[in-house]
């Protein structure tokens, strides 16, 4: 009889952090502010139902939701860099345990 693959899952802890600061790799500059960091503070419940109740593409209202995150303009999040639009969604994440949204 043939062994049965080991399978090893990984599952990733949530980051207990009550905020991270995130170091953007290509900073955008928005209405004459160079955003270098962004401080992002754990999501709570009224995030995401704001976020949810807004009428608009799932795109749209991730984009809030960052933003209302990071204390910033949605503006800023749309400059973003995909590779730092995707830290921030990678730390979005992390908060909430390594489950997608």
């Amino acid at each position: 009889m043939g062994e049965l693959p080991v399978t090893t899952e990984v599952k990733k802890k949530p980051d207990m952090r009550l905020s991270a600061s995130i170091t953007l790799d290509f900073p955008p500059t928005v209405d004459g502010t160079q955003y270098k960091t962004l401080i992002m503070r754990r999501p709570k419940t009224k995030d995401s139902i704001k976020a949810a109740k807004f009428k608009g593409h799932d795109a749209d209202k991730g984009i809030l939701l960052l933003a209302d995150l990071c204390n910033v303009s949605p503006d800023v999040i749309e400059e973003l860099d995909e590779i730092d639009a995707m830290k921030l969604s990678d730390q979005l994440e992390a908060f909430r345990g390594g489950q997608s949204s």
